[in-house]
């Protein structure tokens, strides 16, 4: 008897306990996002500074999209993994810009849970599916300059197809892991994320619990999705770099080395950036500078990328001017 009555005295207790503590707590159902500056003329300025930023990218790797489809010529492995890039550009500066800029010129800057959790999960996934691409892009010049006789029978179109779809899946899939780990840890507050979209670190600081394991996790993933690329294109361009050193006249070294600088140039612009936020330790960790670098990634890579490519690539320049210079019959107009 004395047993039974204990155990019905636990169990009494025990939901009475989870019953105060939902009524004592509440859970946040709203984040505010800070952005830059609370002062309503410098938010002006950056307005108009990021929709050009934006409307610029939007339109630039647009152009490229459209080049790649139009021009038969471009119809290469290398430039279906530029389309995939600028699409991927394309998609993620869509994810976090326009509601930067509402949020500039509104009163209110309240980001639902739900809609934070979707940003954090798309612009994730389309992020790590960039570091994917990045890989995959440094394997296509690895293959045309080390096997220039072979590089249509090694990056078939099959192949292509299975490496991109690839980084989709694993972009999608690394980012579902991370946000879930996130966004289903407590937070009751405060729920004001200084910065200017839900990125997981600045969202995660903000949890009523300790978040050790949940930054475990993301070290895990960080190190996929951002050292172990790095090797990769690191390797790749070593043998790239062999390769090269190899071929006798200047003229053709200046020739293959051109078709990598351009890579080069926005896997460093990416990836320094993103290895600083993501690979240290958060001791170190500073809201306003993390705002300002994860710009970088997030609004001036996906404006430079058209431009690194399109100034450095003689085939985008021959088929802009293909399509502005030719009418419908193929005449040339000039």
């Amino acid at each position: 008897m004395c047993k039974v009555t204990h155990g019905i005295m636990d169990s009494f207790t025990v939901s009475t306990m989870w019953r105060m503590l939902g009524q004592n707590q509440s859970w946040v159902s709203e984040f505010i996002l800070i952005g830059f500056s609370s002062d309503p003329t410098t938010n002006s300025i950056l307005f108009i500074v990021f929709l050009l930023i934006y409307l610029s990218s939007v339109l630039g790797n647009g152009l490229i999209i459209m080049l790649v489809c139009l021009d038969t010529q471009l119809h290469t492995p290398m430039y279906f993994f530029l389309c995939t890039l600028s699409l991927l550009d394309m998609s993620y500066v869509t994810t976090t810009m326009p509601q930067m800029l509402v949020h500039l010129l509104a009163h209110s800057q309240i980001i639902s849970f739900a809609g934070c959790w979707l940003q954090m999960f798309v612009f994730g996934a389309l992020s790590i599916t960039e570091c994917m691409i990045f890989v995959v892009m440094a394997y296509d010049r690895y293959v045309a300059i080390c096997y220039p006789l072979h590089y249509t029978v090694i990056l078939n179109w099959g192949l292509c197809i299975r490496l991109a779809a690839g980084s989709w899946i694993c972009g999608f899939f690394s980012s579902l892991l991370n946000t879930f780990f996130t966004m289903s840890l407590p937070y009751c507050g405060p729920n004001r994320v200084n910065h200017y979209l839900c990125e997981g670190p600045s969202v995660r600081s903000l949890a009523c619990m300790d978040t050790h394991f949940v930054e475990m996790v993301d070290l895990v993933l960080s190190v996929f999705v951002v050292v172990t690329p790095i090797s990769l294109i690191v390797a790749s361009y070593i043998h790239i770099a062999k390769a090269i050193l190899k071929i006798k006249s200047t003229q053709g070294r200046c020739k293959a080395f051109s078709t990598c600088a351009s890579h080069l140039t926005v896997v460093t612009l990416f990836y320094l950036p993103a290895t600083y936020i993501y690979m240290r330790p958060n001791s170190n960790s500073s809201s306003e500078r993390d705002k300002q670098i994860s710009l970088f990634y997030t609004a001036f890579t996906p404006l430079l990328n058209p431009v690194v490519y399109s100034l450095r690539n003689k085939d985008i320049k021959r088929a802009f001017l293909k399509v502005m210079f030719y009418d419908r019959t193929g005449g040339p107009q000039w």
